[in-house]
């Protein structure tokens, strides 16, 4: 009876654990202040409610330093970049770097290419090359994921690169900014429907509202505003991530007013976890 009853419960229990999210940040969005205080706005990161993070920059300390300075505010990196050139020659220093953190995510977030959308070639060039280094990451329990920027979303009549890579990647999964995917011309929930348990991560950033579209990947960062006020549907991924088990909701404020936002957009967040 009393193994019914545990076998019942972690039945009950299952799906919670399963669905759970963690609110993380990308510390890029506050590049400007860590130049100034690193120590003061990592404090502020924690007081924000937050403890993942993506990024393993160290800002000038050293790796005890910086890994004490995690310590004290109960912080963790979660994520570290991993650069398109670096994967190619040094994917084994991507490894340590990830390792050092405990990080379980390395995240290209730019494929080279000319200027303007990218090609199918470099996307099948890249697809494969994520494959390859994807499945030497699995190996020591790291995931290789890709953040799509809006350049991968010119049809070609036979369907967009991102639409290739998507079909393709096997040994890789995708860190999507859904700004960046709106600003291609993408519907990122759609797509995230599209895709289930492709996105372990997601970029949460939104638009302000009448911003036009951009095809090659650049666009106005002043137009980042708090989630919930712009027009990309952040309710509604943040309700699919919890459907799929996104692991990491990532929240990345490149604008000027960061500071000011970006606890807004933490209390946005709960609130739709929460329902």
């Amino acid at each position: 009876m009393k193994i019914k009853h545990l076998l019942i419960g972690i039945l009950l229990l299952s799906p919670l654990s399963l669905s759970a999210q963690e609110i993380a940040l990308q510390l890029y969005s506050l590049r400007n202040e860590m130049k100034v205080d690193p120590v003061k706005y990592h404090e502020m990161i924690a007081e924000w409610g937050i403890s993942a993070l993506e990024g393993g920059g160290g800002y000038g300390m050293s790796d005890a330093e910086y890994q004490k300075l995690l310590a004290d505010n109960n912080l963790k990196i979660v994520g570290v970049g991993a650069d398109y050139n670096r994967l190619k020659t040094d994917p084994a220093g991507i490894i340590a770097d990830a390792k050092k953190y405990g990080a379980k995510y390395a995240t290209c977030y730019w494929i080279p290419h000319a200027e303007g959308p990218i090609s199918m070639e470099e996307m099948k060039a890249a697809t494969d090359l994520f494959n390859q280094t994807g499945e030497l990451l699995a190996k020591e329990g790291i995931t290789l994921t890709y953040h799509p920027h809006g350049y991968e979303f010119q049809n070609s009549g036979q369907g967009t690169p991102m639409d290739y890579m998507l079909a393709n990647a096997k040994y890789f999964q995708f860190n999507m900014d859904v700004f960046w995917v709106k600003m291609g011309g993408g519907d990122p929930l759609a797509i995230m429907k599209a895709h289930p348990g492709k996105f372990p991560q997601l970029h949460l950033k939104d638009r302000k509202i009448g911003t036009p579209g951009s095809p090659d990947g650049r666009g106005d960062v002043e137009t980042n505003v708090v989630l919930g006020t712009g027009d990309i549907d952040i309710a509604g991924l943040i309700q699919e991530a919890k459907k799929q088990g996104t692991k990491y909701l990532v929240i990345e404020d490149e604008s000027s007013r960061s500071v000011a936002q970006i606890p807004q957009s933490v209390a946005f967040i709960k609130k739709e976890l929460e329902k």
